[in-house]
């Protein structure tokens, strides 16, 4: 039996729903949410994108839209594209594939010596910066760890939505000397740590032991429409097929990597 003859089967199915073998793969991405994603096609996610629609033999094509609120309803949602690369694997709104990656946040730091910890005494007294997500601008996980340990005057928020990314942003404030330290997302944390001037420590963070039900890791798949089965697993076929690859764009772009936690 031929090895493809899986992939042409998943082909027929996902013809129903999606596209075929041989037609177009449509991803929605940011145009500049470097490391991510770049309309040049710079962006870690676009080189994996590559990778999966030529193993699964298809076009791959894209549908740029900011990331704004309301994203995935706007664009998966509403048939713009046919997946979504860069998704928490539980993320509600979509069916994930399975993870390819597993990340945390992660300290950015100039001190000497740097911030490792939240139980660091300096946390409530140096300059830190956080993202803030949403339109109400919610902290993220890191933002109520700072809360826990005191830190509220000495912490600055970074949105996420802006003219570039916020890790660029806060990282940048960093290196200029206007921040200290920052917790950032580790792929784009430790991305523009490496590319800032001067050196910064990078060291992942995990919660207080007080917070430890609050999440810093998640695992990052590829997201496709709910009840379209047929791409999902197509997909993760491809994923699996070429994980070694995959592994080495990651390793690359210097993606902080982590182990399921017990």
């Amino acid at each position: 039996m031929s090895s493809r003859f899986p992939e042409l089967a998943f082909a027929l199915l996902v013809g129903a729903a999606g596209p075929a073998l041989g037609s177009e793969l449509r991803v929605c991405a940011d145009p500049d949410n470097l490391p991510f994603s770049h309309q040049d096609g710079s962006g870690f996610e676009n080189r994996i994108a590559v990778v999966v629609a030529r193993e699964l033999g298809w076009t791959l094509r894209y549908e740029w839209a900011p990331l704004r609120r309301g994203f995935v309803r706007k664009t998966l949602g509403e048939g713009l594209c046919d997946v979504v690369p860069g998704v928490p694997v539980d993320f509600e709104r979509v069916l994930a594939t399975r993870a390819y990656y597993r990340s945390t946040y992660v300290f950015v730091s100039r001190l000497e010596p740097p911030l490792t910890s939240f139980d660091d005494p300096r946390i409530a007294r140096v300059t830190i910066g956080v993202q803030l997500v949403g339109n109400d601008l919610a902290a993220t996980p890191p933002g109520h760890a700072l809360t826990a340990k005191g830190a509220v005057d000495n912490v600055r928020g970074f949105t996420i939505y802006g003219e570039r990314p916020a890790a660029e942003r806060m990282v940048q404030a960093i290196a200029a000397g206007e921040l200290d330290a920052g917790l950032v997302w580790g792929p784009p944390g430790a991305y523009f740590a490496a590319r800032a001037p001067g050196g910064l420590w990078i060291a992942p963070a995990a919660p207080p032991p007080e917070l430890g039900g609050l999440r810093f890791e998640f695992a990052i798949g590829m997201g496709v429409k709910r009840g379209n089965r047929a791409l999902r697993d197509a997909i993760d076929a491809a994923l699996e097929r070429a994980r070694p690859e995959i592994d080495a764009i990651l390793t690359e772009y210097g993606v902080p990597r982590v182990e399921r936690s017990p």
